[in-house]
């Protein structure tokens, strides 16, 4: 028996042995294909990229996973306590594998073998890190095996903190989001250290299974494991009972934040800088780089942009009547489940959806569109109100087969089903006033002239409804707003601002075809200086003007000031008939408001990569004396501005002044309503198909254009001086309130000489009808009568006779406004 005894034992330890052998040579097999796992210590994941205003207010954030990286030190306790509770409650204290977890979870197994239920694991956080970033999710033993073996490695080469910090940041939490950062803004739009209790244990609940615990699908199953949580964290310490009861008792209190832009009024903008990162840098540096923006908006200004911008363009479309209902939809049942279903402008929160419910001759009872739930329901309750006749008036006019048509009674304007915009009045409750979303659009910009940084940026009337940016991307006619470049070129080549140029009748010839250019109120004003010229806004003059200099000068300077990248040399391109943006109008104005310097225009003030190192910083000015250790008595510093001089700076004044006639005498005299030093142009194209007006003070330039996305007339009559220079006005009135009145600083050397304005010679003291203009040195008032495009035998210039009508006007001294 003992013999027998023996031989068993020793068959048994033989293949003990042998079973001892193969495993080891299974595992051996097994490590030679082990991935790298010191790769952790150059872990950089895909990181959310943040966009932010010049005051740090958020305005986007572009990731393909809403991730944001956070230093385990970062995180806060309660935190920590909550995920070491429902994954690991043994991290800090075992090797990488928790034995006790493991037994229990093989006896579950066991007991589970030919039940069809899934196998449980358990994993230790160390050993879920080697799975989410070394090894695939496949359900198998080699795959748990591998696991292990990396989850020892793993502990040896990294201290705990390491391992929980990679943990944290890499997990997925459902809706998009990674990382304990990126997960607390999106389901409770807080930052960690803001993350109550119930917050901590509901977000450590759901890696897991983050869709077996959405909070809005399975709320009571999220309820229950982020209670089982809890009870986790009291049962560990971490919080005590009465902690946990309280906290079990709260909802879950999930409220999403929404994707894409954060600042009210900046979608335009946000999206012009998200163009330019990734032209700069790529799509995987915008959207796995975790770049951090800061860009140049000024949100207070941007706001004043925008309801200037949309009150011009609602201003103008109400005037031509109502277009009609957005949509129809059927009444007979729940019109709010329909109604739900139109898309409104989300970024135009004063208006609302309404779907007419009765109309007659005192008005509308409309149904208001359901508001949604975080989960994104609509609620039940179902919302009236009116619209009386009065609030709709404009509609009284309304465009039937193209053609605008008088109603008596707003039950001939609209129909029950017909679904509209509508704007709640704050003087009486329950009332609404119909709205219209303007067909009529434009573009607007602010910028700092000095720097180039664009403050504020309006492309269209609403984002939501069209997403083409009209400042930086309509290609557009600049109509008159170009002159002011024709005439720099030419004070900048030896012309002053009392040269006289004949306002005259003119035909250019070239080849065979003729060209009659006019004013735009047909009538010639006779000789007048360039000031007049510009005052006035005169065709005529202009085109003799760059005649008489070259439109190889106009067109280098239009170039030199970034107007057009290349100009075709053809006299009708000085009337402005070259296509060009808003931005590059702006640009080139703000070189005259500067002193003449050429700037780059910029919508980012810098740009740090994921770990905070600065990789752009458009600000390019130089500064030696800034950063001295201590104060020995040296001057102040100062910013060294190395930029380009592209314009004479008493040129660049001398356009200025001539602008500010502009504002005070010209176009433009609305403007002058504000008070303050402000230069700027108007400008028409022709038959009236966009409206312009740029300006300036020292330190802000602002211009916009209106017309139709598919050019057509605005109507006879419409002027930039009348259309936009309000919209100008407006915006300038509440972006300068608080600020000083600063005038533009004249040049040293410039002289100041009373001329008398129509001869643009020098005047008598005491003598009317003067104007004081700055000259250079060297110039001055001409000493005799001299008239640019005047042919000595009395023709106009061009080669022929002056007509008996144009005589008669250049007598009359007849002018118009443009």
């Amino acid at each position: 028996m003992i013999r027998l005894i023996g031989y068993f034992f020793g068959i048994g330890t033989a293949l003990a042995l042998l079973v001892a052998g193969a495993v080891a040579v299974y595992i051996g097999n097994l490590t030679k294909d082990l991935p790298d796992y010191e790769v952790l210590a150059k872990y950089e994941p895909p990181v959310t990229t943040r966009i932010h205003a010049s005051d740090g207010s958020l305005m986007a954030e572009y990731a393909h996973e809403r991730r944001l990286y956070l230093p385990i030190q970062a995180v806060p306790d309660r935190v920590k306590a909550a995920f070491l509770s429902a994954e690991d409650k043994n991290f800090y204290n075992h090797p990488g594998i928790d034995v006790t977890g493991l037994g229990r979870a093989v006896v579950t197994n066991l007991q589970n073998l030919g039940s069809g239920r899934r196998q449980v694991g358990a994993s230790t956080i160390t050993q879920q890190v080697a799975k989410n970033f070394l090894l695939t999710s496949d359900q198998t033993y080699e795959r748990k095996i591998k696991e292990m073996i990396l989850a020892f490695r793993i502990e040896q080469a990294y201290p705990k903190d390491r391992i929980l910090e990679l943990y944290l940041n890499e997990i997925f939490f459902g809706l998009g989001a990674y990382g304990v950062a990126g997960a607390a803004l999106t389901y409770f739009d807080k930052s960690v250290n803001e993350l109550t209790i119930a917050d901590a244990a509901y977000l450590a609940a759901l890696p897991k299974g983050p869709s077996n615990y959405h909070p809005f699908r399975h709320t009571d199953r999220a309820i229950e494991r982020r209670n089982w949580v809890l009870d986790q964290m009291v049962d560990n310490g971490y919080v005590t009972r009465e902690e946990g009861e309280k906290a079990k008792a709260q909802p879950l209190g999930v409220t999403p934040r929404r994707n894409g832009t954060y600042l009210f009024a900046g979608e335009y903008f946000t999206e012009e800088v998200r163009r330019e990162i990734s032209a700069r840098y790529g799509q995987n540096a915008l959207y796995e780089g975790g770049l951090s923006v800061r860009t140049t908006l000024d949100p207070k200004l941007q706001l004043i942009a925008r309801k200037a911008m949309q009150s011009g363009l609602i201003k103008y479309d109400t005037l031509r009547g109502y277009r009609g209902p957005v949509t129809a939809i059927d009444v007979s049942g729940d019109w709010g489940v329909p109604l739900g279903a139109v898309k409104g402008l989300d970024d135009v929160p004063e208006w609302t959806l309404a779907v007419v419910l009765d109309s007659s001759d005192t008005g509308l009872r409309i149904g208001l569109q359901p508001a949604k739930q975080a989960s994104g329901e609509l609620v039940e309750e179902r919302v009236e109100a009116t619209v009386s006749k009065e609030d709709m008036a404009f509609a009284m006019r309304h465009v039937v087969d193209g053609k605008t048509v008088k109603a008596k009674s707003p039950s001939e304007v609209l129909k029950p089903g017909d679904v509209v915009f509508v704007q709640k009045r704050d003087d009486a409750e329950g009332a609404y006033a119909l709205r219209q979303a303007p067909e009529v659009e434009g573009g607007m910009i602010a910028m700092d002239p000095h720097t180039g940084r664009v403050l504020a940026m309006v492309g269209g009337f609403s984002y939501a409804e069209s997403e083409f940016n009209r400042a930086t991307q309509a290609m557009r006619q600049p109509g008159s707003s170009f002159k002011p470049i024709v005439y720099a070129a030419a004070l900048d080549n030896g012309y002053t601002p009392a040269s006289v140029i004949m306002d005259g009748p003119i035909t250019i010839q070239s080849g065979n075809t003729t060209w009659t250019p006019k004013n735009y109120d047909g009538r010639a004003a006779g000789p007048s200086t360039l000031r007049n010229g510009i005052e006035r806004s005169r065709n005529l003059m202009t085109v003799r003007l760059a005649n008489d200099m070259g439109m190889k000068l106009v067109a280098e300077y239009a170039e030199r000031f970034g107007v057009y990248d290349h100009l075709a040399p053809y006299l009708p391109m000085a009337l402005g008939s070259g296509e060009t943006t808003v931005m590059r109008m702006v640009s080139a104005y703000a070189i005259m408001a500067n002193g003449g310097r050429s700037i780059k225009p910029s919508l980012i003030d810098r740009i740090q990569d994921r770990y905070g190192k600065t990789v752009f910083k458009h600000d390019e000015r130089s500064c030696e004396g800034c950063n001295a250790a201590e104060w020995q008595d040296q001057p102040e510093p100062e910013l060294v501005d190395n930029s380009e001089q592209v314009l004479d700076p008493m040129t660049a004044y001398q356009i200025t002044s001539m602008m500010e006639g502009v504002v005070l005498r010209g176009t433009a005299t609305t403007v002058a309503e504000l008070g303050r030093h402000i230069a700027g142009k108007t400008g028409t194209t022709n038959d009236e198909k966009d409206a312009w007006f740029i300006g300036y003070t020292p330190n802000l330039v602002v211009g916009l254009y209106m017309g139709f996305d598919k050019p057509k007339g605005l109507g006879r009559g419409t002027t930039g001086g009348g259309l936009a220079a309000p919209v100008f006005k407006d915006f300038m009135r509440v972006a300068l309130e608080g600020t000083p009145n600063v005038d533009f600083k004249v040049p040293e050397g410039m002289s100041l000489v009373a001329i008398d304005r129509k001869t643009g010679m020098q005047a008598a003291e005491g003598q009317a009808g003067t104007i004081i203009e700055a000259f250079k040195p060297g110039t001055g008032p001409a000493d005799s009568y001299w008239i640019i495009g005047m042919g000595e035998d009395g023709s106009n210039g061009s080669g022929e006779a002056l007509s008996p009508q144009a005589n008669q006007a250049i007598q009359s001294g007849g002018g118009g406004l443009y």
